[in-house]
């Protein structure tokens, strides 16, 4: 993954607030990525979802039951940067 997540905590509802290697940030709201459903079932619960963590050797967004979002989708989203490759135009 090109963008490595170094620092995540829940925001509110069902946002993460995510800062990535490179110094960007934003929020972004998990519920409008993935179906709260299988893996992603548990997040329903809030104080499950407010424990996601920065996986250690990943540099990925996790939960404890293996959930996960890739890195370059949520910084797509909470930059608004479209494209994993260093020098992306900025989504208008």
């Amino acid at each position: 993954m090109e963008h490595d997540v170094i620092d995540v905590r829940a925001s509110a509802g069902t946002r993460i607030a995510v800062r990535f290697r490179d110094g960007a940030s934003g929020e972004v709201d998990v519920a409008r990525l993935v179906p709260f459903e299988g893996v992603f079932a548990p997040l329903c619960e809030p104080a499950f979802f407010a424990r996601v963590a920065v996986h250690p050797e990943t540099f990925t967004v996790m939960w404890p039951n293996g959930a996960d979002i890739d890195s370059d989708v949520l910084y797509e989203v909470a930059t608004g940067v479209t494209g994993s490759l260093p020098g992306a135009k900025r989504a208008d």
